[in-house]
């Protein structure tokens, strides 16, 4: 920094907004600091639950910390995963016509920080070698990004809803080769000559 600012160009004006600029970020990386200690305080009480939703792909401390602040960790406000994927906005099946969007999350766009936090994990989980990041890889294939991501999402917050629910919960990767597992194996055989009726002669 020193050799790029040693120049003739570099005047009093220059160092006294350098100056202030740094006391800035300064100041910033200050408050920063205490947010974040004020932030670990807070969330001493949900250390269990942190360390479930930090093992989700895409995820990390932060991330759990985002979602419990905004969902909570009582799931039993939300009879099933669904009603709490409708109410952070994240159901499938809204379509827009007219300029008019339809479906049952077509009323509002939902929690903006939810809706955030989720589709940073959502881009980050495309990038594993896990379940997700093979999901998305195989959704992107046949649908705009944006969309593979809002069904990456989903199923992010669908195993929210199932570690939150349960204490004893621990998430398990399904693996890069799900699908392969899951799907059927087809055997190819010849088909054996048709046999033409042998006719005797009159």
């Amino acid at each position: 920094m020193e050799e790029a600012l040693d120049c003739s160009f570099f005047t009093e004006q220059h160092a006294f907004i350098l100056a202030m600029m740094l006391a800035n970020i300064d100041h910033l990386t200050a408050q920063i600091k205490e947010l974040t200690g004020k932030i670990e305080v807070l969330c001493q009480p949900y250390l269990h639950q942190i360390a479930q939703l930090d093992a989700i792909p895409g995820f990390g401390v932060i991330t759990a910390q985002d979602i419990i602040a905004e969902t909570g960790v009582d799931m039993a406000v939300f009879p099933t995963a669904g009603h709490l994927c409708s109410w952070a906005r994240q159901a499938p099946q809204v379509k827009e016509s007219g300029g008019k969007r339809k479906g049952k999350n077509a009323t509002g766009q939902g929690n903006p920080y939810l809706g955030g936090a989720l589709g940073e994990a959502a881009v980050n989980a495309g990038r594993t070698s896990t379940f997700l990041g093979t999901k998305y890889r195989r959704l992107v294939r046949h649908m705009p990004k944006k969309k593979a991501q809002g069904a990456i999402s989903r199923s992010q917050l669908v195993i929210c809803y199932e570690l939150l629910s349960d204490p004893e919960a621990e998430y398990e990767d399904l693996g890069t080769d799900y699908y392969e597992r899951r799907g059927y194996k087809v055997i190819l055989e010849p088909l054996e000559p048709d046999i033409l009726p042998v006719t005797k002669a009159s």
